[in-house]
């Protein structure tokens, strides 16, 4: 099988300077290519002068995260994209598990490495860390990660095993599965696109898999941090729109009722603890989730295979009131 490692840049020449080497040096057998969103700053200049095994893609516009892809993938042939961030280090060796995930059976559709933190390499990584899940209300939660607690990793998972979403910051697809589930969704733009393409690529028979033997350290936050404002913006919307596109159950409207219930409280607690921008972003992302909620509407396929998309039904319950912080204590049947 034929790798694309695909990165996506905007304005990040000091990410590739401090990252790209790393990719360059352990990934041999895969071709690399940077796909820039019409960056303003010198990086594409900067990897023509040092980095001229790279090839270029040149996007004529910012689309985001799902756009950008999108744009950038289209005139591609490689059986498999693997999509990395900027501000990811990879390890050596670290391929060549995630190609034998994908040999073990013609129903992968997407496989996961474990995601570590760059900045504290004992621990998990809050974007993806040991493979994602989400609940029946829609909150996604990982393996290694529930809400801000991140595990240290001790091997309890070096495992390879089925997960209902990866994460974007690194996530190998195959193209034929990526194609057939219509890429991303450019109306989520960023934050919570690689769930909706998870759910779809499972719908349509695809199995997503996480493998502990290949590892990765992400930086985080490169292009929007957890303070930002717009960060909250698109968690809050995008996870709305996710649930109402993919969930075909008449039980849908009750849990986007309990959803905003929820986010209400969150929006308070912001509020209280001095975040008034962050208060605003959740009102605003309501009223941003009702002027997409027809066209997003329109996208419901009945066509699809439904699955079984949650393992318990609530992660704030389990976590907040029941104090369960790790993976491991919520007691996941699914093996």
């Amino acid at each position: 099988m034929k790798v694309a490692i695909v990165i996506l840049n905007y304005n990040g020449k000091t990410l590739l300077e401090q990252f790209l080497p790393s990719v360059i040096a352990y990934s041999k057998q895969a071709n690399l290519y940077v796909a820039d969103n019409a960056s303003t700053d010198d990086s594409v200049a900067y990897i023509k002068e040092h980095f001229t095994s790279v090839h270029l893609i040149n996007n004529t516009q910012n689309g985001g995260y799902a756009k950008g892809y999108n744009d950038a993938l289209k005139e591609l042939t490689e059986d498999i994209f693997v999509l990395l961030n900027s501000d990811v280090e990879v390890t050596k060796g670290w391929l060549t598990p995630i190609m034998e995930v994908f040999k073990t059976s013609k129903n992968i559709s997407g496989v996961q490495p474990k995601i570590l933190d760059y900045k504290n390499k004992e621990y998990f990584e809050y974007a993806g860390a040991g493979g994602g899940y989400i609940d029946f209300l829609g909150y996604p939660y990982c393996r290694g990660r529930i809400f801000n607690t991140l595990e240290k990793d001790t091997g309890q998972f070096n495992d390879t095993r089925q997960i209902f979403w990866a994460s974007g910051a690194c996530i190998a697809l195959k193209r034929e599965a990526f194609i057939k589930a219509g890429g991303f969704d450019e109306d989520l733009f960023a934050h919570q696109e690689e769930i909706d393409l998870c759910w779809r690529m499972q719908q349509q028979g695809g199995r997503i898999q996480y493998t502990g033997n290949s590892t990765v350290y992400h930086l985080g936050g490169a292009t929007l941090g957890a303070e930002n404002p717009k960060k909250t913006f698109y968690n809050f919307r995008n996870s709305l729109l996710v649930m109402l596109k993919n969930n075909n159950s008449p039980k849908v409207w009750v849990i986007l009722f309990t959803r905003m219930l929820l986010d209400a409280l969150a929006a308070w607690q912001f509020l209280i603890s001095g975040k008034p921008s962050h208060f605003i972003a959740v009102f605003k992302a309501h009223l941003s989730f009702y002027s997409l909620a027809p066209k997003f509407l329109s996208k419901r396929s009945k066509d699809t295979k439904k699955i079984a998309y949650y393992q318990i039904k609530s992660i704030v319950w389990m976590y907040f009131i029941r104090k369960k912080t790790t993976f491991i204590a919520l007691n996941h049947n699914k093996k």
